[in-house]
């Protein structure tokens, strides 16, 4: 009984000693709107990410949109989500897997229903470090704009 504890506990020890500590890296998320070559918004995000953890960015509003009933509302969440699971560093740079969420409500509405314009992407990366990567980019359906994810990820040492 008392070997086989030390068995236990010598394969515990050596599992202990394998696991890799965790890094972390400093991401740097820009979205950006454009028409052409002109750039009409930027808006930056940060993070740091753990090779250990799933990682989370949330920023927004609930926006409150009026029902049939009076004076009932039902919210809408617009914003920006990211989520970075997987983080690993290899000889080619950082990669990860990414799912982002870009929603927004234009400024008027004229007493209408607001329209969500909304982007969502999700895939499997790998970025250089320390040199911004376009991760994605759409075009606006109605206009002639598109919606760009920049990422520069920084070793945090």
């Amino acid at each position: 009984m008392v070997k086989l504890l030390a068995v236990f506990l010598l394969a515990g020890a050596c599992l202990a000693q394998s696991a890799e500590p965790a890094k972390f890296y400093k991401l740097e998320f820009v979205i950006k709107e454009a028409e052409a070559a002109k750039v009409l918004s930027a808006h930056s995000f940060t993070m740091i990410a753990a090779t250990d953890a799933n990682n989370t960015l949330r920023t927004g509003a609930r926006l409150p949109v009026a029902t049939a009933a009076p004076a009932q509302y039902t919210y809408l969440d617009v914003g920006v989500s990211i989520d970075c699971r997987n983080v690993k560093e290899s000889a080619a740079g950082l990669s990860m897997y990414i799912s982002a969420d870009v929603s927004s409500v234009p400024a008027e509405s004229n007493g209408t229903p607001p329209v969500v314009h909304q982007n969502r992407w999700t895939t499997g990366v790998i970025v250089p470090l320390q040199k911004s990567t376009v991760l994605f980019a759409s075009d606006d359906m109605t206009t002639k704009h598109q919606m760009r994810l920049e990422l520069t990820a920084t070793p945090v040492r």
